[in-house]
């Protein structure tokens, strides 16, 4: 595979990608973007490649784009040639692996995308800390779902995989590490064994710097 473009913001959603890049040793370039909440002229140049400005979005070397974290994270194992994060089929793991990827981002990850900017849902001002609460709120339990599922040291048992990653990524955003090594300790513990990987040192040096 030849060399792909990653457009994404330091601590956003795109470091997802860039831990499953640096992973597999793929060649790429990392195309920083400015705050897609706060600065327009950011969004509208994100948008000539994605009509949502979100992060990650992938450009491959044939010029094609891929957004969407969970599509990206099963292109990629394809591209390597490698089982190292994804289970191949066949694999006792893989449905497993598949209902909860899915999971993250059907679920989970979009009540960032309400909650971050609730003006966007709740036109009434005077409404919107309330509806991010609440929406908080759901989140905390949907993380407790995926807290119980563990089953070993890594989330698919004795194997590490890209949901390590997710879990590893998704604790150093709202409600906070605090909450997860309170409320959700096997997801904690994952993080913390991730974020020793020797692998992925420096994406996440990069990424939470101060963690």
């Amino acid at each position: 595979m030849g060399d792909l473009k990653l457009f994404g913001r330091r601590g956003w959603g795109s470091v997802l990608t860039e831990a499953q890049l640096a992973w597999y040793g793929l060649s790429y370039e990392f195309a920083e973007v400015g705050d897609l909440f706060t600065d327009q002229g950011a969004r509208e140049a994100l948008e000539v490649y994605n009509p949502l400005a979100q992060v990650p979005t992938l450009v491959l070397p044939d010029g094609q784009i891929m957004t969407e974290s969970a599509a990206i994270t099963l292109l990629l194992a394809e591209e390597a040639g490698s089982r190292d994060l994804v289970p191949a089929p066949g694999e006792p793991e893989r449905a497993r692996f598949l209902r909860w990827l899915i999971f993250i981002t059907s679920n989970i990850y979009p009540t960032y995308t309400y909650a971050d900017d609730p003006a966007r849902f709740v036109p009434d001002a005077s409404a919107q800390a309330g509806f991010a609460e609440t929406v908080t709120d759901y989140a905390k339990r949907l993380y407790g779902v995926l807290n119980g599922e563990v089953t070993g040291p890594w989330f698919l048992g004795t194997r590490f995989s890209a949901m390590d990653i997710y879990v590893c990524t998704l604790t150093h955003w709202r409600p906070g590490q605090g909450w997860f090594r309170e409320h959700a300790p096997a997801l904690s513990s994952i993080a913390k064994a991730t974020k020793a990987l020797p692998e992925l040192t420096e994406v996440w040096a990069a990424n939470y710097p101060e963690s």
